[in-house]
């Protein structure tokens, strides 16, 4: 079928006059279903739609903007995979030097918020041309929120964009819904009832059975009505349950978010993933190098979306649902064979899985009819009652796949859930995990080890991932394996003091080795972790909540995960300190670090004078240099990048 048009020349080779749909995307053009634009485009597609792309446009001329001409119905508009501020920033607010879904990986192709830009550009060249916002930074943003990079508290990307309607979440059967509507004739301000979407109003009388949130001045003026708020929509993004939220702001304007959207079922997610994707970058990008994001998927397998887990700090029940969706085992079987057959396969599927890869099936029986509880989290603080514990169905869907002729080794590089793996009484997916997929290491995310900070994460507490820890090193010894566990820590999130930054360093000295991957609690939109971040308030009680805003409070909590680093001294020393933990700055084996000045006393030096000194402070520095050298012998390298990174 070919790569859909991303110029006139291609629009007249396709017999296309005049495009129903005109999609502005941050990313490179990528036709593979990883991609939120390709999902999109193709579903459109196939519902007789005709799509053309424009990648990455250039929001300083506005002829950027109008090479594929006025679109019959709408334009489209995504920033991209991820989130524009997180794919130029890092937390501490440095720009990153490259961009993996941009050619080339080349950064600065597209703008800071580019959802925003990318609208207002829209508006400025097509002032009647509806324009819906759609993807993940659009989706977070969707009503008022705190701005990390700007530390300000933002409107509704739907009113700062000028765009006509968000479709939010995973937008199948919302896009496909408004497209009827507007090919039926119905303008884009009367489509108000499409299930998954935001729309902006002055006639609130005619919003049936709202539920109105503290206005937009309100949250502005008091944090605590902003928590209050957004724990109002965190207990509404359920399908089933959720209500019309309403949300007003100056001048009688109300931004209104419809409930989600259905979950899909397993043959309407076959169908999505079945579509005629190219599953590669568009061929103008090669000679610029290609694209480094399709390395993480291009023999990966999609097998589910959504995710029960419930981390606070993660944006995903705002985003795809707390409802586990799954494809069938035929459609992964298919997909699988067809990438055998790609000359650059080499025998190594890396991924089978989601967000969570051992989820393949929703938490309890009646969340596909009566939605998920408001009150209750599936696995936090404990599993629930009725959670249903199965790897089966995952398990059967592995051994089909390790079976497939070309298939030398099926991997799971996705996160596993270690708590709901603990759970399952028959330990046969975990030893199937450790015997078969596996490369060496398996990477899990307790984030922290402090009860008191893992309250505040939704993690389960401590001791469940000590006995996960014990149980997969006995399995591996029962196999014959010696594999390692790489933990994913977190540092500075809300209710981390230094005094757990200092008994997480003290964990991490009992594991013997220095984790190279530390990642600073980065607080992106739409998370309860943010909203305690920004307010103080753990928006699940109302209780007060410790956090760590200082830079240097910040890089000491970071350094001392990462105490063994040379350069880190200064900040760990300067950390023990003040959190009254001197204890730890000696020569016990307890230690996280010496005392510098006193690494040349306690020997009989020979000679004396000058160079009896100098020989000192060279037998000293050997010292400490053989100490950092030993600390580093011990350093885990080589961490393999989780796929698409964390937002989170």
């Amino acid at each position: 079928m070919g790569f859909l048009p991303i110029s006139r020349e291609d629009m007249a080779a396709q017999g296309i006059g005049q495009l129903d749909f005109v999609y502005v995307i941050g990313d490179a053009y990528v036709d593979h279903p990883s991609f939120g634009h390709a999902i999109i485009s193709r579903v459109l597609q196939a519902n007789g739609y005709s799509v053309g792309i424009i990648s990455q446009p250039d929001w300083r001329d506005e002829n950027s903007i109008a090479i594929l001409g006025r679109p019959r119905l709408a334009f489209l508009v995504t920033s991209g995979n991820m989130d524009s501020m997180v794919n130029h920033y890092y937390v501490s607010g440095r720009h990153r030097t490259k961009d993996a879904y941009t050619p080339g990986g080349e950064p600065y192709r597209r703008p800071d918020h580019a959802a925003v830009v990318y609208g207002n550009l829209i508006r400025r060249v097509y002032k009647d041309v509806p324009v819906i916002l759609g993807g993940i930074e659009a989706s977070l943003r969707r009503m008022a929120h705190y701005d990390y990079w700007s530390d300000s508290f933002k409107r509704s990307i739907l009113l700062d964009s000028q765009a006509d309607l968000i479709s939010y979440g995973m937008g199948e059967r919302s896009i496909v819904e408004i497209a009827d509507a507007l090919a039926g004739g119905i303008e884009v301000k009367d489509i108000t009832f499409v299930a998954g979407t935001v729309y902006k109003t002055k006639n609130i009388e005619d919003v049936y059975d709202g539920e109105a949130l503290p206005s937009y001045e309100e949250m502005k003026a008091d944090k605590a009505k902003y928590a209050e708020s957004f724990w109002k929509q965190y207990c509404n993004t359920d399908p089933f349950t959720g209500k019309t939220l309403t949300e007003e702001y100056p001048n009688g304007v109300y931004v209104v978010q419809n409930p989600p959207a259905k979950p899909l079922t397993v043959q309407e997610m076959d169908a999505v993933y079945d579509l005629p994707y190219m599953r590669a970058y568009h061929p103008s990008y090669e000679a610029r190098g290609g694209v480094p994001a399709v390395s993480e998927v291009k023999f990966s397998l999609v097998s589910n979306r959504g995710c029960f887990g419930g981390c606070n700090f993660c944006a995903l029940t705002f985003h795809q649902g707390r409802i586990v969706q799954v494809r069938s085992h035929e459609s992964i079987v298919r997909e699988a064979e067809q990438m055998t057959n790609d000359p650059d396969f080499k025998g190594y599927i890396h991924d089978v899985g989601g967000p969570t890869a051992n989820f393949r099936h929703p938490s309890c029986e009646k969340q596909m009819t009566r939605g998920v509880c408001k009150d209750r989290q599936c696995l936090f603080p404990k599993p629930c009652p009725n959670l249903t514990v199965d790897h089966a169905d995952y398990l059967a869907l592995l051994r089909r796949l390790r079976a497939l002729p070309k298939v030398k080794k099926v991997f799971i590089r996705s996160g596993i859930r270690f708590d709901y793996l603990m759970a399952d009484k028959d330990d046969t997916f975990f030893r199937e995990l450790a015997e078969y997929h596996i490369s060496g290491q398996l990477k899990v995310a307790p984030e922290h080890i402090s009860d008191a900070v893992l309250d505040r994460l939704g993690k389960p507490k401590r001791e469940v991932y000590e006995r996960f820890v014990k149980k997969y090193h006995r399995i591996n010894e029962q196999l014959g394996r010696k594999q390692f566990l790489v933990p994913y820590l977190m540092s500075s999130h809300p209710g981390s003091t230094l005094k757990e930054a200092i008994e997480l360093a003290e964990y991490v000295r009992d594991l013997g080795y220095m984790p190279e991957q530390v990642q600073d609690f980065y607080p992106t939109p739409s998370t309860v972790s943010t909203v305690m971040y920004y307010t103080g308030i753990d928006p699940r009680d109302g209780s007060p909540v410790y956090v760590c805003r200082n830079p240097h409070e910040r890089a000491m909590q970071r350094a001392l995960i990462q105490y063994r680093d040379p350069e880190n001294y200064e900040l760990v020393k300067e950390a023990l300190i003040k959190g009254g933990r001197e204890d730890l700055i000696g020569f016990d084996k307890k230690c996280l670090i010496r005392p510098r000045r006193m690494a040349g006393e306690g020997k009989k030096v020979r000679g004396s004078g000058a160079a009896a000194k100098e020989r000192a402070k060279r037998q000293g520095a050997l010292r400490d240099k053989q100490t950092q050298k030993s600390g580093k012998k011990k350093t885990i390298r080589n961490i393999h990048k989780k796929k698409g990174g964390r937002q989170s």
